[in-house]
């Protein structure tokens, strides 16, 4: 399997691309800021067509190219019905600070949106993605779970958007944030996984579950306290 990424916009937030070896089509997760001329670039260099964008919640680092990636592609985007809200009304969920940034630009939501909901099981471009919904960071965050098929046998990942980071967690303090609900999904959904998952986040460098369980200071003691 195909799973590459890279940074866009003011806030680096990783956009991630995932195809089966020798498909022609993917999954595209949270197309940020300035992330629609690179991955349309790198899209057609693979000759890829992607069939579906999927968010791991509604902050506008995440969706800001959401809705002209699904038009562009005549495509559906997948999120939970709690941060839908914010695909038109971004500050809703960001509070007043990012009003200069966003200026008089104008967001609306995709032709399709259609809602996630915990253990939804997808099958998209020949890949099974499992939807854990982890709230505490917004409340309708989730995680994205699915594996690859590797030389050294088959990778679990979850892709994690802003609940964990490699050495951290997601903020709690804007609108729907809450910490400790933040923990206990981390505690619930997370670190219930196998040590050798690979966590793909939504800001900064790839971490295991077995890398965070051991060193990351948010963690220390959470699954025996749990």
């Amino acid at each position: 399997m195909l799973v590459t990424g890279f940074p866009a916009g003011a806030f680096q937030t990783n956009c991630y691309i995932l195809a089966q070896d020798g498909a022609s089509e993917c999954l595209v997760v949270d197309p940020g800021q300035n992330a629609a001329e690179p991955l349309i670039e790198f899209l057609g260099k693979q000759s890829l067509t992607p069939v579906a964008v999927l968010l791991t919640h509604g902050h506008l680092d995440h969706t800001w190219s959401v809705e002209p990636v699904c038009e562009k592609f005549g495509i559906p985007a997948y999120i939970h019905p709690e941060d839908r809200y914010m695909l038109s009304d971004p500050l809703r969920g960001t509070g007043a600070a990012l009003s200069a940034m966003i200026g008089d630009a104008e967001f609306r939501e995709p032709s399709e949106v259609i809602e996630l909901a915990d253990g939804d099981v997808l099958e998209l471009a020949g890949i099974t993605v499992t939807v854990d919904h982890t709230p505490g960071h917004t409340q309708g965050s989730v995680v994205l779970r699915t594996t690859a098929d590797t030389d050294q046998g088959p990778v679990p990942i979850a892709l994690t958007g802003d609940t964990l980071f490699a050495g951290s967690i997601g903020r709690s303090d804007l609108p729907g944030g809450n910490h400790e609900q933040l923990l206990q999904s981390i505690a619930a959904k997370l670190l219930v996984l196998d040590d050798s998952t690979a966590v793909l986040p939504g800001h900064g460098g790839a971490t295991s579950i077995g890398q965070e369980r051991a060193s990351n200071p948010f963690l220390v003691g959470l699954s025996d306290a749990q």
